[in-house]
């Protein structure tokens, strides 16, 4: 075992957020499926939080230029620079004729600035690779990190390692938040596995044979949880789980013969801890973000009514399956690309991203997101032993990105 980043027996050492006032938080991604519940958890605790920053990509100007009002933030940041003209517009519309607007940054490092600007934590919601940029500025600069964005670290794991201090990570995925509460309950040499749960996805009980004409629909529909279009294609894949295994070994240094996923269609139990004395903690509740979002921007106090309750007046059933490796194929490739390291994750990564993005222009079958991310895995194969860099990552997406790209193109120019 190595040391966890994200370990639930350190306190930060930061002011509490209650009573002295407000903790100043900074939000990015805040127009997508996590930013928005934390804008709620925001609204709904404003004693207890101040949003100081909102970033995101630029596509929903004014649902972004309506947050920015309701929370009365100093600054916000969009990716997109050819969207400054219209941002200031919106935001003039949503504030009215005399009212100061935000300061508006943007570009592709407006995300980055904003990470490293004055607060207490900054909640990393974006999603993909392009979070990694943003992570590493947020550790540097000493914030507290809550972070969504598994693909920052997925990718730069060495690079968040160097830079995190312990106790400056806390994780929001359902499911590491779930292991972060449940290994409250003993030390680190104490346990002796993690166990992942997952949903199963829309597609759980089908075949490797019954999956060959999934089409983009089928896959957006998932049974349990809202999500985005990319996140949602990942967990009908099961790419989604095997990113969140490759997380779990380096949030919590176990290594990866003590991980485990677990199939759980009513998503109540978000994940479990096994220990060596074999009692098993679980963490359960209603499939809602806001609490483990409340956790993360909230830690190391519970904020109270972050989401729903079970009825426990009201009979229950909740099942566990084992993994159908030959159908869903992603995770058994992601443990063999987490044991790799390097630059492997990082290449799983950004060509499951083109993968996923041309199965959704209906370029390449559903089978072929995972059939191609593992031709471009295994092409890139065994990473050079030396010290992980940015530039490595940053290269070893392009490549990938890239020769997925050819390969999406290849099969689609055969099935034509």
């Amino acid at each position: 075992m190595t040391e966890p980043l994200a370990d639930p027996h350190l306190r930060p050492s930061g002011p509490p957020s209650v009573p002295d006032g407000p903790r100043d938080i900074v939000i990015l991604g805040s127009t997508g499926s996590i930013g928005t519940q934390a804008v709620d958890v925001v609204l709904a605790n404003p004693g207890r939080f101040r949003v100081t920053g909102l970033s995101a990509a630029g596509s929903r100007l004014e649902l972004l230029a309506g947050q920015a009002h309701r929370l009365q933030v100093r600054t916000v940041a969009i990716s997109r620079e050819d969207k400054v003209g219209q941002m200031r517009q919106a935001l003039r519309a949503e504030y009215g004729p005399g009212e100061p607007v935000p300061e508006v940054l943007a570009g592709p490092d407006a995300a980055t600035e904003l990470a490293a600007s004055e607060c207490h934590t900054v909640l990393n919601g974006i999603t993909g690779s392009i979070g990694l940029a943003p992570t590493l500025a947020a550790l540097e600069a000493g914030r507290m990190l809550a972070l969504a964005n598994k693909e920052s670290l997925i990718v730069g794991g060495p690079l968040v390692r160097a830079l995190a201090a312990p106790g400056q990570i806390v994780p929001v995925d359902s499911e590491h938040s779930a292991l972060f509460q449940a290994l409250m309950s003993g030390t680190h040499a104490e346990v002796r596995k993690l166990l992942v749960t997952a949903s199963g996805g829309p597609f759980r009980g089908r075949t490797k044979a019954a999956l060959a004409d999934v089409t983009p629909k089928e896959a957006l529909a998932h049974p349990t949880w809202d999500m985005g279009p990319v996140i949602t294609v990942n967990s009908a894949t099961l790419v989604n789980k095997g990113l969140e295994v490759i997380e779990a070994h380096l949030l919590y240094g176990l290594p990866f013969d003590r991980i485990e996923v677990v199939v759980h269609p009513q998503s109540a139990v978000h994940s479990m801890v096994e220990f060596a004395d074999g009692s098993t903690l679980a963490q359960c509740g209603p499939p809602d973000m806001r609490l483990p979002i409340a956790l993360g921007i909230g830690w190391p106090e519970r904020v109270p009514d972050a989401g729903p309750v079970f009825d426990w007046s009201r009979a229950m059933s909740w099942d566990f399956f084992p993994l159908d490796a030959d159908a869903f194929p992603a995770v058994p490739l992601a443990f063999e690309v987490g044991r790799s390291g390097g630059t492997a994750p990082a290449v799983y990564n950004a060509a499951n991203e083109e993968c996923v993005e041309a199965f959704l222009s209906g370029r390449l079958p559903f089978p072929g997101i995972v059939d191609t991310v593992a031709a471009v895995v295994e092409e890139h194969g065994t990473p050079r032993a030396a010290a992980l860099t940015l530039d490595d990552v940053l290269d070893a997406e392009t490549w990938a990105r890239e020769r997925a790209r050819e390969l999406a193109t290849a099969a689609a120019e055969a099935r034509a």
